[in-house]
């Protein structure tokens, strides 16, 4: 087996690792670490939810006296700064492995080659570059929130097959089958932050938590749009906001006249239940807090009004849209994308079948640099 070849195989192990633990290590990306050594693994390792311990030192301690000698393959560049936890550059130089393979370079200024540098340094081969773009595409959402200073924005729709995402006044509608909403919840487990607007929030009082069974403590940060802080106290999101952290985002503008006491006492009540109430004036503002606070994927899941105004802002990067059976004729409300009619700007990523449905994720065209 060629060298080149055999780089490629335990990277793709590394980038594998990498996506189980998607959505769970806080503002840290989710990195894959495999020792090999002698063509065998011999240690594996994967950042851990909250974000530690790192990806290597677990990957290093399982290999144990193995690791000197060894390569390790990791999907982004061993840190070299002194965080929480010492670098993990340090830690590969003092396991003694010889030789250290890295998909992705990190855009992180606090390790932006440093890391690298100091494996160099200490005389261990460095290789950079193996499956670049596959370990892109899982570290896209830490990339984007790292060079751009935003969250990776993941738009969710359910359409009917006659284009239609609900029906009028009817509050919540299946449309898709068991199947889709499983995959929903994954990717709902993948996410940082899950968002919706009040009115999706009023009509269908959503949970919008992960109900796979191993996955619920998965569930992500919510966040609704409510201008005016119209979200009912007895809603479900309300009553569980001191189990699962919930961000009402009202606007940062003067209100109309007369409505400012209402609005003030309606922020006041929902505040005072454990929701965390945010003004702000725009969803660029909104992004930029949220890369703040060091979430890197937002899921846009609810509303056609939502769902135009994140398109209209150019702000979403993925658009994953199911596409049920049912068909819900002219009291439909209507889908601003279909399956069949990529958006301007984006291009089919890939479709596939989901049951009796069907799956298609549409990419933006110059996401392909994070990725």
């Amino acid at each position: 087996m060629s060298s080149s070849l055999q780089d490629e195989i335990f990277m793709r192990e590394a980038i594998a690792l990498s996506l189980t633990h998607l959505g769970r290590t806080g503002a840290n990306p989710s990195v894959g670490c495999v020792i090999v050594k002698h063509g065998e693994i011999v240690g594996r390792g994967v950042t851990a939810e909250g974000g530690r311990p790192h990806a290597e030192p677990q990957a290093l301690a399982e290999a144990g006296t193995q690791s000197q000698g060894a390569t390790a393959y990791v999907t982004l560049e061993p840190c070299s700064h002194h965080g929480k936890t010492p670098p993990c550059a340090d830690a590969m130089i003092r396991a003694g492995v010889s030789r250290v393979v890295v998909a992705v370079a990190d855009p992180d200024p606090r390790v932006s080659g440093q890391g690298l540098k100091m494996l160099a340094d200490a005389g261990i081969e460095v290789t950079i570059g193996i499956l670049q773009k596959e370990a892109r595409f899982a570290l896209s959402g830490y990339l984007m929130r790292q060079t751009r200073g935003r969250p990776q924005v993941t738009l969710k729709l359910a359409v009917s097959r006659d284009g239609m995402l609900g029906l009028r006044g009817a509050g919540q509608v299946r449309i898709t089958g068991d199947a889709a909403r499983e995959d929903v919840h994954r990717l709902r487990a993948e996410s940082d932050a899950i968002l919706v607007g009040v009115g999706t929030a009023i009509a269908d009082d959503p949970e919008l938590t992960v109900r796979l069974p191993g996955l619920v403590h998965t569930s992500p940060l919510r966040i609704v749009l409510d201008r005016t802080y119209r979200l009912p106290l007895n809603s479900k999101l309300v009553r569980q906001a001191q189990v699962v952290p919930t961000i009402v985002v009202g606007r940062a503008v003067p209100a109309a006249a007369g409505e400012g006491a209402a609005i003030s006492a309606r922020r006041t009540a929902l505040h005072d239940a454990g929701v965390e109430c945010l003004d702000l004036s725009s969803l660029s503002d909104l992004l930029t807090d949220l890369a703040h606070r060091g979430i890197s994927n937002l899921m846009v899941e609810g509303g056609a009004e939502v769902a135009r105004a994140f398109l209209a802002a150019g702000l979403v990067d993925r658009l994953w849209l199911y596409q049920g059976n049912v068909t819900l004729g002219a009291d439909g409300i209507a889908s601003p994308v279909v399956p069949d009619q990529a958006p301007l700007g984006f291009e089919v990523a890939e479709q596939r079948a989901l049951g009796d449905d069907s799956l298609t994720i549409f990419r933006r065209q110059t996401i392909a640099r994070y990725e």
